[in-house]
């Protein structure tokens, strides 16, 4: 085979024309329902979450996995800069000024993949689906029988989650022994990865914690203590897993919570810190300028990265109104605290009415970068639905990549065929070559 001839991606290839269904439910059964209280969980995501996982994996090329990595550690030590603390705390919540050492578990980098590589969308410092993701990476066969790729080292995973939960109480604590962990967000049993929020609570409870899910407003503050009723008489909270979206805690609801976090008596991860040096869309401004950054101290090979990763983004304010409508349909307009893609606007979609409430809001704009797509079978047939990448990520280290399917104008868990779905992270061409001992089948895969 004459690789130079290949105009297209191994991966692209297989995105494109391949929509094998390599999900086995009765695996997804085994690797979510791991302990009594889990069982019958599969029957009910089917009932209530409908299309929350996908029946198709996508796949990634080595390179833009190589990619991927380099990004997500060149952004962590750019966002562990003074000068970028500073900048980004000046503007932040007086919450966020404290630093009581955790880093924040389940950094969540999301990308958009172009001809040229990876495209950081956003940064999440609540990311949900991990251990959803875990599970689903471990329930997927492989396809095209004379081969297999290994996605990720997924049955180590759980341990590495629960390891990143201890190194956060030991950067509070240090050697004091965990006992207790929360895992808190309002009105959790209402929230659609509630299911999420059980499985973690089996998980740290099968490494020997007290673990319960909780609502804030359940938290009672005295003693120099956080207390909830459903642990020990006697124990009080040492750990929070915060689901919150409540950034900077701030709601009267969480005040037993802030009152604990303010003066160090739990340790809170993820936290309003890593919010503000993080997750705020107006990081992505100075991310995408190469002046500021070189202003900064950052080097010139993390500059190098991230001016091909970071699209360019831009404040919005009334000075730039007129100019930003008409370059609107190459924009998309995210609100600067937001999460989720909730009231976010392709500016393609956009109306005079909506474009007057982004004025009057606090939103920044960046340059779109349309998602790749994934063919799927949906009833049989053959369909194109979008996708993204995100990286889960503890202190620049990628823990696990998976991708999430939709259609609409944003990322959504209602499209049917679609859903979270594993990475696959294919070797190299001449690898690949080599593995299957059959390179007829990668002409195939490319010439379809």
């Amino acid at each position: 085979m004459n690789n130079s001839n290949v105009s297209i991606s191994l991966a692209d290839a297989l995105n494109s024309a391949c929509a094998c269904q390599t999900l086995e439910p009765q695996r997804l059964r085994e690797q979510l329902e791991t302990s009594p209280a889990l069982h019958g969980l599969v029957d009910r995501l089917a009932h209530t979450h409908p299309h929350l996982f996908s029946a198709t994996a996508v796949f990634l090329d080595e390179a833009v996995h190589v990619q991927l990595v380099q990004a997500v550690a060149a952004l962590e030590r750019v966002m562990a800069l003074p000068a970028w603390q500073t900048q980004a705390l000046a503007r932040a919540h007086p919450i966020a000024q404290l630093n009581w050492g955790p880093a924040g578990v389940f950094m969540g980098y999301d990308f958009h993949l172009a001809a040229d590589g990876p495209k950081l969308i956003e940064i999440n410092t609540n990311a949900g689906g991990a251990l959803l993701n875990a599970a689903l990476a471990r329930a997927h066969r492989y396809c095209s029988g004379s081969w297999e790729v290994v996605a990720s080292d997924t049955p180590a995973l759980d341990s590495q989650f629960v390891a990143m939960f201890r190194d956060e109480w030991q950067a509070q604590r240090g050697s004091a022994p965990l006992r207790s962990v929360l895992i808190v967000d309002d009105a959790p049993a209402q929230q659609y990865l509630a299911p999420e929020f059980e499985i973690a609570r089996a998980l740290l409870a099968a490494h020997g914690l007290h673990a319960v899910v909780a609502d804030p407003s359940e938290l009672q503050w005295r003693g120099g203590a956080l207390w909830h009723p459903a642990l020990p008489p006697g124990m009080p909270v040492d750990l929070v897993y915060n689901r919150l979206t409540d950034f900077y805690l701030q709601d009267p609801g969480h005040e037993a919570l802030q009152q604990a976090y303010q003066a160090g008596a739990a340790v809170v991860t993820p936290h309003p810190r890593a919010h503000a040096l993080c997750a705020n869309k107006r990081n992505l401004i100075a991310l995408s300028d190469p002046a500021q950054l070189e202003a900064w101290g950052v080097s010139s090979a993390d500059r190098a990265v991230l001016k091909v990763v970071v699209p360019t983004t831009q404040a919005i304010n009334a000075a730039q109104a007129e100019a930003l409508w008409a370059q609107r349909r190459h924009l998309f307009f995210k609100p600067a605290a937001g999460f989720g893609a909730r009231a976010a606007y392709r500016g393609d979609k956009l109306t005079r009415r909506v474009w007057a409430d982004i004025l009057a809001g606090d939103y920044v704009a960046q340059t779109t970068v349309p998602p790749s797509e994934r063919l799927v079978l949906v009833d049989g047939t053959p369909t194109r639905l979008k996708l993204d990448l995100r990286a889960y990520s503890y202190r620049g280290h990628i823990q696990l990549l998976a991708a999430r399917t939709w259609a609409g104008q944003t990322t959504n868990f209602r499209t049917e065929g679609g859903g979270f779905s594993p990475v696959v992270v294919l070797p190299s061409l001449n690898t690949f070559t080599q593995l299957t001992h059959n390179p007829s089948t990668i002409h195939q895969i490319l010439n379809r």
